[in-house]
């Protein structure tokens, strides 16, 4: 399978509607290759959810949007059963996580124990209810979105639930050139309406298996693990990456090198997931978060720390 070819065909269409974030959407695709899920955390207004929309248009693929509000309970997003008084038996309902992308708007609005309804089915795509076990439809992949500004009203999602989602990023403002081009494409109609299919399911799912066999050399491997082990230890964090986030450098680092055509994994594509996979897994210090401490400034530091380790085209 050409997963550069395929990534290239999804990136142009879902480049006619979101304009000059291509980093954001490669990471999108990223992501959903490895079979992860994406925390977006951004002002309204700056196109997640066309973003979403774009990518299920792209592929085909069906998508579903949960508006996430205090009152919202789990069945209203795993599904519930209904007794049907034909039948004179239950019969299950399912909820919008029955999806392939699942777009959950403003998640920290919704209480933890709604949260906590999408844990399941984000680490093993399948839904348990009323003791019965329901899987999800592959491709499936969860973009859920939280406004960093108004905190009033919300519920911020635990450590344990910010380490499900594989990566995490913003979309950010659009350049002056970029929203020029916007208003020009939006003259007559939404860009989104004009997209259609470029690939089709059964190839992206494809693309994730062949993604999983980009090779990544024991050298790449121990980069990868001292980079985690290195958060373990720096004197600014309460606590450090879990081997959860071993895997998502590793997962992530292979979709990465796959969608830019190669079947090895460079220490640049691990320098390049990073942020996106382990900032939202770092917990500061008190003291250095008094300080204006990020938790980019520590990767910034373990990355000066760790040596890159040199490969050639025989080791790789």
């Amino acid at each position: 399978m050409d997963v550069a070819t395929t990534v290239k065909k999804i990136l142009g269409n879902v480049e006619k509607v979101i304009l000059g974030k291509r980093q954001q959407v490669v990471f999108s695709l990223v992501a959903w290759l490895s079979e992860g899920h994406v925390l977006m955390e951004d002002v309204p207004g700056v196109a997640k959810t066309m973003l979403a929309r774009a990518l299920a248009k792209s592929v085909g693929c069906t998508l579903k949007r949960v508006q996430c509000t205090p009152d919202l309970l789990p069945s209203d997003v795993t599904g519930t059963s209904i007794f049907n008084q034909k039948t004179s038996e239950f019969e299950f309902r399912p909820g919008p996580v029955f999806t392939n992308i699942l777009l959950a708007d403003e998640i920290n609005r919704t209480t933890p124990r709604t949260q906590a309804a999408l844990l399941e089915a984000m680490a093993e795509s399948r839904v348990t209810i009323d003791g019965e076990t329901h899987q999800l439809d592959p491709p499936f992949l969860v973009l859920a979105t939280q406004n960093p500004i108004d905190h009033e009203g919300t519920f911020p999602l635990p450590e344990a639930q910010l380490d499900r989602f594989l990566m995490k990023f913003s979309l950010g403002y659009p350049s002056l050139e970029d929203e020029l081009k916007m208003l020009t494409a939006s003259r007559k109609q939404h860009p989104l309406e004009t997209i259609e299919a470029v690939v089709t399911k059964e190839e992206l799912r494809a693309c994730q298996k062949a993604s999983r066999s980009v090779k990544l050399h024991e050298k790449v491997q121990r980069y990868i693990v001292e980079l985690v082990h290195a958060t373990r230890r720096h004197d600014q964090l309460m606590l450090g990456a879990s081997p959860r986030a071993s895997l998502a450098l590793f997962r992530t680092s292979q979709s990465l090198a796959a969608i830019l055509g190669r079947n090895y994994v460079l220490p640049d594509d691990v320098k390049r997931v990073l942020t996106p996979v382990m900032a939202h897994r770092l917990i500061l210090r008190p003291e250095s978060r008094l300080r204006k401490v990020t938790p980019q400034d520590v990767l910034d530091d373990i990355l000066q720390e760790v040596p890159v380790p040199m490969l050639d085209e025989a080791t790789v």
